[in-house]
């Protein structure tokens, strides 16, 4: 059996690491339970966004006055009412003049979140937003960009690409509770998403040690345990003894 010192040392390791660990362990017990009990639909915001499609336009009603060898891709689309060419995944132009547009207004911007949503909510206020932190909720996305926050319980957010005309993302606060647990859940505090963070690592094998350590106590601990080897040096005894 173990001696006493080590035993001691042993209880020590995990009392001190069920106390360190503990706090992070809760916090990834509460944010699984948090995952597992929502809905992604709704997290997502599904539930804010209409059904049905924006009307779209006959592409042969319309022309593009540009060298057909200078386009690697177009698309034809509907802001706000008016018919837009997307060129190389680059360029905005209007497809009745063939003017160049750098960003969409205020206005087509609402236009279009209008058309995406599943109802009208009223609108609190509008934002072009140029630059986003690491942390900021459209992270990843186009830019510039509107930011549209509509009057509703949820503190309901959407987001229109200012430079293509494209209905982005809505955000609500079900998905930012989402956005903070899911951080504290994988400890990618700067993106989010990477499994791989040297703290992720580092708190996973403390979790296995303290598991570990908490099987060692058990066993040299257990009444059944001890009653298993006594009677082994109990014979080697009587050997020694003949």
């Amino acid at each position: 059996m173990i001696n006493r010192k080590k035993a001691l040392l042993i209880r020590q390791a995990h009392r001190y690491l069920g106390i360190f660990l503990g706090i992070q362990f809760l916090i990834w017990t509460i944010s699984g339970m948090y995952f597992s009990w929502t809905d992604i639909d709704e997290i997502h915001g599904d539930q804010f966004l209409s059904e049905v499609a924006p009307p779209a336009f006959a592409p042969g009603a319309l022309t593009l006055d540009l060298p057909v060898e200078a386009i690697n891709s177009l698309e034809l689309r509907n802001i706000g009412g008016t018919p837009y060419y997307w060129v190389n995944d680059a360029v905005l132009v209007e497809a009745e003049s063939g003017k160049e547009v750098k960003v969409i207004t205020e206005a087509q911007a609402l236009e279009v979140a209008r058309e995406h949503m599943s109802e009208s909510f009223p609108v609190r206020n509008t934002t072009l937003i140029e630059t986003t932190g690491a942390h900021d909720e459209y992270r990843g996305r186009p830019l510039p960009a509107y930011r549209i926050d509509f009057d509703h319980p949820e503190d309901l957010t959407a987001y229109v690409s200012a430079k293509d005309g494209s209905f982005q993302k809505v955000r609500h606060n079900s998905w930012r509770w989402f956005d903070f647990l899911w951080m504290t859940h994988t400890m990618d505090y700067e993106g989010r998403d990477n499994f791989n963070t040297m703290v992720l690592r580092a708190f996973s094998a403390l979790g296995l040690i303290t598991v570990m350590s908490g099987f060692a106590l058990w066993f040299i601990s257990s009444p059944t345990v001890r009653k298993l080897i006594k009677p082994k040096k109990k014979r080697k005894k009587t050997a020694i003894a003949r």
